[in-house]
Protein backbone atom coordinates (compact mmCIF):
# COMPACT_ATOMS: atom_id res chain seq x y z
CA UNK A 1 0.00 0.00 0.00
CA UNK A 2 1.34 3.40 -1.03
CA UNK A 3 0.36 5.16 2.19
CA UNK A 4 2.42 2.65 4.22
CA UNK A 5 5.67 3.62 2.50
CA UNK A 6 8.16 5.36 4.77
CA UNK A 7 8.51 8.31 2.40
CA UNK A 8 4.73 8.78 2.34
CA UNK A 9 4.55 8.82 6.13
CA UNK A 10 7.46 11.24 6.33
CA UNK A 11 5.72 13.49 3.80
CA UNK A 12 2.55 13.62 5.88
CA UNK A 13 4.48 14.04 9.12
CA UNK A 14 6.33 17.00 7.66
CA UNK A 15 2.95 18.46 6.72
CA UNK A 16 1.75 18.35 10.32
CA UNK A 17 4.94 19.99 11.62
CA UNK A 18 4.70 22.62 8.87
CA UNK A 19 1.12 23.41 9.87
CA UNK A 20 2.17 23.86 13.50
CA UNK A 21 5.45 25.71 13.20
CA UNK A 22 5.55 27.48 9.85
CA UNK A 23 2.64 29.71 10.84
CA UNK A 24 5.33 31.62 12.74
CA UNK A 25 8.53 30.66 10.95
CA UNK A 26 7.52 30.86 7.28
CA UNK A 27 8.79 34.07 5.62
CA UNK A 28 5.26 35.04 4.55
CA UNK A 29 1.67 33.85 4.75
CA UNK A 30 1.80 33.02 1.04
CA UNK A 31 4.72 30.66 1.58
CA UNK A 32 2.93 29.14 4.60
CA UNK A 33 -0.14 28.42 2.48
CA UNK A 34 1.96 27.07 -0.40
CA UNK A 35 3.80 24.81 2.05
CA UNK A 36 0.50 23.43 3.29
CA UNK A 37 -0.49 22.60 -0.28
CA UNK A 38 2.84 20.87 -0.90
CA UNK A 39 3.28 19.08 2.43
CA UNK A 40 -0.29 18.34 3.57
CA UNK A 41 -3.00 18.80 0.92
CA UNK A 42 -1.01 17.14 -1.91
CA UNK A 43 0.11 14.01 -0.03
CA UNK A 44 -3.40 13.53 1.34
CA UNK A 45 -4.84 13.60 -2.18
CA UNK A 46 -2.05 11.41 -3.60
CA UNK A 47 -2.43 8.78 -0.86
CA UNK A 48 -6.21 8.88 -0.44
CA UNK A 49 -7.01 6.22 -3.04
CA UNK A 50 -4.49 3.69 -1.75
CA UNK A 51 -5.74 4.39 1.79
CA UNK A 52 -9.43 4.40 0.90
CA UNK A 53 -10.16 1.56 3.32
CA UNK A 54 -8.58 3.67 6.10
CA UNK A 55 -10.98 6.51 5.26
CA UNK A 56 -13.89 4.06 5.28
CA UNK A 57 -12.76 2.86 8.71
CA UNK A 58 -12.58 6.48 9.86
CA UNK A 59 -16.24 6.91 8.95
CA UNK A 60 -17.23 3.63 10.60
CA UNK A 61 -15.35 4.45 13.81
CA UNK A 62 -16.67 8.02 14.11
CA UNK A 63 -19.85 8.35 12.01
CA UNK A 64 -21.41 11.05 14.19
CA UNK A 65 -18.31 13.24 14.10
CA UNK A 66 -17.70 12.87 10.38
CA UNK A 67 -21.41 13.22 9.63
CA UNK A 68 -21.70 16.47 11.57
CA UNK A 69 -18.58 17.85 9.84
CA UNK A 70 -19.98 17.02 6.40
CA UNK A 71 -23.36 18.55 7.27
CA UNK A 72 -21.66 21.73 8.48
CA UNK A 73 -19.57 21.99 5.32
CA UNK A 74 -22.64 21.29 3.17
CA UNK A 75 -24.72 23.95 4.95
CA UNK A 76 -21.85 26.41 4.66
CA UNK A 77 -21.64 25.70 0.94
CA UNK A 78 -25.39 26.08 0.53
CA UNK A 79 -25.26 29.49 2.21
CA UNK A 80 -23.13 30.72 -0.70
CA UNK A 81 -26.34 30.84 -2.75
CA UNK A 82 -27.54 33.82 -0.70
CA UNK A 83 -24.20 35.20 0.43
CA UNK A 84 -22.89 38.54 -0.79
CA UNK A 85 -19.30 37.31 -0.59
CA UNK A 86 -16.99 38.93 -3.11
CA UNK A 87 -15.66 35.59 -4.38
CA UNK A 88 -17.99 32.61 -3.70
CA UNK A 89 -15.63 30.29 -5.57
CA UNK A 90 -12.84 31.09 -3.16
CA UNK A 91 -15.13 30.44 -0.20
CA UNK A 92 -16.13 27.05 -1.65
CA UNK A 93 -12.44 26.20 -2.16
CA UNK A 94 -11.76 26.95 1.49
CA UNK A 95 -14.40 24.40 2.51
CA UNK A 96 -12.56 21.84 0.38
CA UNK A 97 -9.32 22.75 2.19
CA UNK A 98 -10.98 21.99 5.53
CA UNK A 99 -12.16 18.60 4.31
CA UNK A 100 -8.72 17.66 2.96
CA UNK A 101 -7.11 18.83 6.20
CA UNK A 102 -9.36 16.52 8.22
CA UNK A 103 -8.89 13.61 5.82
CA UNK A 104 -5.16 13.83 6.49
CA UNK A 105 -5.60 12.76 10.11
CA UNK A 106 -6.77 9.16 9.56
CA UNK A 107 -3.74 8.80 7.29
CA UNK A 108 -1.48 10.38 9.92
CA UNK A 109 -2.92 7.95 12.46
CA UNK A 110 -1.14 5.12 10.65
CA UNK A 111 2.14 6.52 12.00
CA UNK A 112 1.08 5.53 15.53
CA UNK A 113 0.33 7.76 18.49
CA UNK A 114 3.93 7.78 19.74
CA UNK A 115 5.06 9.24 16.43
CA UNK A 116 2.22 11.76 16.44
CA UNK A 117 3.26 12.93 19.90
CA UNK A 118 6.81 13.38 18.62
CA UNK A 119 5.56 15.48 15.73
CA UNK A 120 3.51 17.65 18.10
CA UNK A 121 6.58 18.07 20.29
CA UNK A 122 8.70 19.03 17.29
CA UNK A 123 6.16 21.60 16.11
CA UNK A 124 5.80 23.02 19.62
CA UNK A 125 9.58 23.22 20.08
CA UNK A 126 9.87 25.19 16.85
CA UNK A 127 7.10 27.52 18.06
CA UNK A 128 9.17 28.04 21.23
CA UNK A 129 12.05 29.16 19.01
CA UNK A 130 9.65 31.51 17.23
CA UNK A 131 8.49 32.86 20.61
CA UNK A 132 12.10 33.55 21.66
CA UNK A 133 12.90 35.25 18.35
CA UNK A 134 9.72 37.33 18.67
CA UNK A 135 10.67 38.60 22.14
CA UNK A 136 14.25 39.42 21.12
CA UNK A 137 13.14 41.14 17.92
CA UNK A 138 10.30 43.17 19.45
CA UNK A 139 11.91 44.34 22.69
CA UNK A 140 15.59 44.07 21.80
CA UNK A 141 16.00 44.93 18.14
CA UNK A 142 12.99 47.23 17.78
CA UNK A 143 13.47 48.76 21.22
CA UNK A 144 9.82 48.58 22.27
CA UNK A 145 9.07 49.25 25.96
CA UNK A 146 8.52 46.17 28.09
CA UNK A 147 4.90 47.14 28.77
CA UNK A 148 4.09 47.26 25.03
CA UNK A 149 2.01 44.34 23.73
CA UNK A 150 4.27 41.83 22.03
CA UNK A 151 3.80 41.34 18.30
CA UNK A 152 5.33 38.09 17.17
CA UNK A 153 6.94 37.09 13.90
CA UNK A 154 5.06 35.67 10.94
CA UNK A 155 1.39 34.92 11.39
CA UNK A 156 1.58 35.13 15.19
CA UNK A 157 1.99 38.89 14.96
CA UNK A 158 -1.55 39.49 16.24
CA UNK A 159 -1.19 39.59 20.05
CA UNK A 160 -4.39 37.67 20.72
CA UNK A 161 -4.35 35.09 17.94
CA UNK A 162 -0.61 34.61 18.28
CA UNK A 163 -1.11 33.88 21.97
CA UNK A 164 -3.71 31.24 21.08
CA UNK A 165 -1.17 29.44 18.89
CA UNK A 166 1.52 29.67 21.56
CA UNK A 167 -0.90 28.48 24.26
CA UNK A 168 -1.60 25.38 22.17
CA UNK A 169 2.13 24.64 22.04
CA UNK A 170 2.34 24.99 25.83
CA UNK A 171 -0.29 22.28 26.28
CA UNK A 172 1.40 19.93 23.80
CA UNK A 173 4.71 20.29 25.63
CA UNK A 174 3.66 20.59 29.25
CA UNK A 175 2.49 17.04 29.84
CA UNK A 176 5.18 15.29 27.77
CA UNK A 177 8.37 15.93 29.76
CA UNK A 178 11.44 14.07 28.44
CA UNK A 179 13.30 11.61 30.65
CA UNK A 180 16.84 12.68 29.79
CA UNK A 181 18.28 15.43 32.02
CA UNK A 182 19.67 17.47 29.12
CA UNK A 183 16.41 17.35 27.21
CA UNK A 184 14.55 18.33 30.37
CA UNK A 185 16.52 21.58 30.48
CA UNK A 186 15.61 22.29 26.85
CA UNK A 187 11.98 21.41 27.65
CA UNK A 188 11.93 23.89 30.53
CA UNK A 189 13.58 26.54 28.35
CA UNK A 190 10.97 26.00 25.62
CA UNK A 191 8.14 26.32 28.15
CA UNK A 192 9.74 29.50 29.52
CA UNK A 193 9.87 31.03 26.02
CA UNK A 194 6.29 30.09 25.28
CA UNK A 195 5.07 31.33 28.65
CA UNK A 196 6.92 34.63 28.25
CA UNK A 197 5.32 35.15 24.84
CA UNK A 198 1.84 34.48 26.22
CA UNK A 199 2.30 36.92 29.11
CA UNK A 200 3.97 39.65 27.06
CA UNK A 201 1.20 39.46 24.44
CA UNK A 202 -1.11 40.73 27.22
CA UNK A 203 -3.89 38.63 25.70
CA UNK A 204 -6.08 38.15 28.73
CA UNK A 205 -8.40 35.73 26.95
CA UNK A 206 -5.60 33.44 25.83
CA UNK A 207 -3.82 33.53 29.19
CA UNK A 208 -7.08 32.96 31.08
CA UNK A 209 -7.94 29.99 28.87
CA UNK A 210 -4.47 28.52 29.37
CA UNK A 211 -4.33 29.10 33.13
CA UNK A 212 -7.80 27.68 33.77
CA UNK A 213 -6.98 24.60 31.70
CA UNK A 214 -3.76 23.94 33.61
CA UNK A 215 -5.49 24.51 36.96
CA UNK A 216 -8.29 22.08 36.04
CA UNK A 217 -5.99 19.46 34.45
CA UNK A 218 -5.52 17.36 37.65
CA UNK A 219 -9.21 16.43 37.36
CA UNK A 220 -8.38 14.16 34.42
CA UNK A 221 -4.60 13.61 34.61
CA UNK A 222 -4.67 12.57 38.28
CA UNK A 223 -0.87 12.60 38.69
CA UNK A 224 1.58 14.69 40.67
CA UNK A 225 2.98 16.42 37.56
CA UNK A 226 -0.38 17.97 36.74
CA UNK A 227 -0.91 18.97 40.39
CA UNK A 228 2.47 20.75 40.46
CA UNK A 229 1.67 22.60 37.22
CA UNK A 230 -1.75 23.49 38.57
CA UNK A 231 -0.33 24.97 41.77
CA UNK A 232 2.33 26.87 39.82
CA UNK A 233 -0.28 28.29 37.44
CA UNK A 234 -2.52 29.42 40.29
CA UNK A 235 0.44 30.95 42.16
CA UNK A 236 1.72 32.78 39.07
CA UNK A 237 -1.76 34.16 38.41
CA UNK A 238 -2.04 35.42 41.97
CA UNK A 239 1.37 37.09 41.75
CA UNK A 240 0.46 38.69 38.42
CA UNK A 241 -2.70 40.23 39.89
CA UNK A 242 -0.73 41.46 42.88
CA UNK A 243 2.14 42.97 40.89
CA UNK A 244 0.51 44.29 37.71
CA UNK A 245 -3.17 44.53 38.56
CA UNK A 246 -3.53 47.94 36.89
CA UNK A 247 -2.01 46.67 33.64
CA UNK A 248 -4.31 43.65 33.59
CA UNK A 249 -7.47 45.67 34.20
CA UNK A 250 -6.73 48.89 32.34
CA UNK A 251 -8.57 47.77 29.16
CA UNK A 252 -11.66 46.79 31.14
CA UNK A 253 -13.91 44.34 29.34
CA UNK A 254 -12.72 45.53 25.89
CA UNK A 255 -16.37 46.17 24.93
CA UNK A 256 -17.14 42.45 24.87
CA UNK A 257 -20.58 42.75 26.60
CA UNK A 258 -21.59 45.61 24.30
CA UNK A 259 -20.41 43.69 21.23
CA UNK A 260 -22.38 40.64 22.34
CA UNK A 261 -25.61 42.63 22.73
CA UNK A 262 -25.18 44.14 19.27
CA UNK A 263 -24.44 40.73 17.78
CA UNK A 264 -27.60 39.22 19.26
CA UNK A 265 -29.60 41.83 17.32
CA UNK A 266 -27.68 40.97 14.15
CA UNK A 267 -28.43 37.27 14.59
CA UNK A 268 -32.09 38.03 15.23
CA UNK A 269 -32.28 39.87 11.90
CA UNK A 270 -31.23 36.73 9.95
CA UNK A 271 -31.63 33.81 12.37
CA UNK A 272 -32.04 30.94 9.91
CA UNK A 273 -29.82 31.87 7.00
CA UNK A 274 -27.30 34.32 8.40
CA UNK A 275 -25.58 36.65 5.98
CA UNK A 276 -24.06 33.78 4.04
CA UNK A 277 -20.58 32.27 4.05
CA UNK A 278 -17.84 34.82 3.52
CA UNK A 279 -20.13 37.84 3.74
CA UNK A 280 -18.31 40.84 5.17
CA UNK A 281 -19.92 42.54 8.15
CA UNK A 282 -19.09 44.86 10.99
CA UNK A 283 -20.49 45.15 14.47
CA UNK A 284 -21.57 48.58 15.68
CA UNK A 285 -21.44 49.05 19.44
CA UNK A 286 -20.88 52.06 21.72
CA UNK A 287 -20.20 54.25 18.72
CA UNK A 288 -17.40 51.99 17.46
CA UNK A 289 -17.12 49.49 14.62
CA UNK A 290 -15.66 46.01 15.04
CA UNK A 291 -14.87 43.72 12.12
CA UNK A 292 -16.16 40.56 13.79
CA UNK A 293 -18.05 39.32 16.84
CA UNK A 294 -14.98 38.34 18.94
CA UNK A 295 -16.64 34.99 19.62
CA UNK A 296 -16.51 31.89 17.43
CA UNK A 297 -20.07 30.73 18.06
CA UNK A 298 -21.76 34.08 17.48
CA UNK A 299 -19.60 34.67 14.40
CA UNK A 300 -20.87 31.41 12.92
CA UNK A 301 -24.47 32.38 13.73
CA UNK A 302 -24.06 35.77 12.05
CA UNK A 303 -22.43 34.25 8.98
CA UNK A 304 -24.41 31.03 8.38
CA UNK A 305 -27.30 31.32 10.82
CA UNK A 306 -28.38 29.39 13.88
CA UNK A 307 -28.49 26.07 11.94
CA UNK A 308 -24.80 26.53 11.17
CA UNK A 309 -24.02 27.33 14.78
CA UNK A 310 -25.92 24.24 15.95
CA UNK A 311 -23.98 22.09 13.49
CA UNK A 312 -20.67 23.50 14.76
CA UNK A 313 -21.78 22.81 18.35
CA UNK A 314 -22.50 19.22 17.31
CA UNK A 315 -19.06 18.90 15.72
CA UNK A 316 -17.49 20.27 18.88
CA UNK A 317 -19.47 18.03 21.24
CA UNK A 318 -18.86 14.91 19.15
CA UNK A 319 -15.16 15.82 19.25
CA UNK A 320 -15.40 15.93 23.03
CA UNK A 321 -17.18 12.59 23.04
CA UNK A 322 -14.35 10.95 21.10
CA UNK A 323 -11.77 12.48 23.43
CA UNK A 324 -13.62 11.35 26.55
CA UNK A 325 -13.64 7.79 25.23
CA UNK A 326 -9.83 7.97 25.14
CA UNK A 327 -9.44 9.75 28.48
CA UNK A 328 -7.58 6.79 30.00
CA UNK A 329 -4.67 7.31 27.56
CA UNK A 330 -2.01 10.02 27.82
CA UNK A 331 -2.88 11.35 24.37
CA UNK A 332 -6.56 11.45 25.27
CA UNK A 333 -5.81 13.40 28.44
CA UNK A 334 -3.70 15.91 26.52
CA UNK A 335 -6.48 16.34 23.96
CA UNK A 336 -9.05 16.81 26.72
CA UNK A 337 -7.01 19.70 28.06
CA UNK A 338 -6.59 21.06 24.53
CA UNK A 339 -10.37 20.87 23.98
CA UNK A 340 -11.07 22.75 27.23
CA UNK A 341 -8.48 25.38 26.30
CA UNK A 342 -9.89 25.79 22.80
CA UNK A 343 -13.46 26.06 24.08
CA UNK A 344 -12.46 28.86 26.45
CA UNK A 345 -10.36 30.60 23.81
CA UNK A 346 -13.24 30.66 21.33
CA UNK A 347 -15.26 32.83 23.68
CA UNK A 348 -12.93 35.84 23.61
CA UNK A 349 -11.74 36.63 20.11
CA UNK A 350 -11.60 33.89 17.48
CA UNK A 351 -13.97 34.56 14.59
CA UNK A 352 -12.86 32.60 11.54
CA UNK A 353 -14.00 29.05 11.03
CA UNK A 354 -13.85 28.65 7.26
CA UNK A 355 -11.03 31.02 6.29
CA UNK A 356 -7.71 29.80 4.94
CA UNK A 357 -5.51 28.00 7.50
CA UNK A 358 -4.56 30.51 10.16
CA UNK A 359 -4.19 30.93 13.90
CA UNK A 360 -7.88 30.25 14.55
CA UNK A 361 -7.48 26.74 13.13
CA UNK A 362 -5.36 25.85 16.17
CA UNK A 363 -8.45 26.16 18.38
CA UNK A 364 -11.06 24.93 15.91
CA UNK A 365 -10.12 22.39 13.23
CA UNK A 366 -6.90 21.12 14.83
CA UNK A 367 -8.69 19.70 17.93
CA UNK A 368 -11.24 18.06 15.60
CA UNK A 369 -8.51 16.57 13.44
CA UNK A 370 -6.52 15.27 16.41
CA UNK A 371 -9.66 13.62 17.78
CA UNK A 372 -9.93 11.77 14.46
CA UNK A 373 -6.64 10.01 15.30
CA UNK A 374 -8.07 8.37 18.39
CA UNK A 375 -9.71 5.19 17.00
CA UNK A 376 -6.30 3.89 15.89
CA UNK A 377 -4.84 4.77 19.27
CA UNK A 378 -7.49 2.64 20.94
CA UNK A 379 -6.59 -0.21 18.60
CA UNK A 380 -2.91 0.19 19.53
CA UNK A 381 -3.76 0.01 23.24
CA UNK A 382 -5.85 -3.12 22.76
CA UNK A 383 -3.02 -4.76 20.80
CA UNK A 384 -0.46 -3.81 23.45
CA UNK A 385 -2.74 -5.18 26.14
CA UNK A 386 -3.05 -8.51 24.33
CA UNK A 387 0.71 -8.77 23.94
CA UNK A 388 1.25 -7.96 27.61
CA UNK A 389 -1.37 -10.53 28.61
CA UNK A 390 0.24 -13.28 26.58
CA UNK A 391 3.68 -12.80 28.12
Amino acid sequence: MLYRKSWARAWLGLGLVWFLAAIALAPSNKIYQQGLVLFLWLPTLVLAWSARHVLVQAWKHQPALWGSVLLLLAWSGLSLTWSIAEDPGREAKRLLYILIFLLAFPLLAQLGQARIRQLLLAGSALLAVAALVSVIRFYGMQGEPLLARLQGIGEISHPILGAYVIGSAVLFLLYLPPRQRGLQLLWLAALACLGAFAMLSQSRGAVLALVLTVILAPLWFRDWHSRVFSILAATATGLAFYLVYDLITQRGSSYRPEIFRAVVDMIAAHPWTGLGLGAAYDVSAVGKHFDHTHNMFTHIAVEIGLPGMVLWVLVWLYTLGEIVRARHTLFGKILLGFWVYSTLAMQFDAASLTGTPRAEWFISWLPVGLAMLLPWGRAENVACGKIAGST
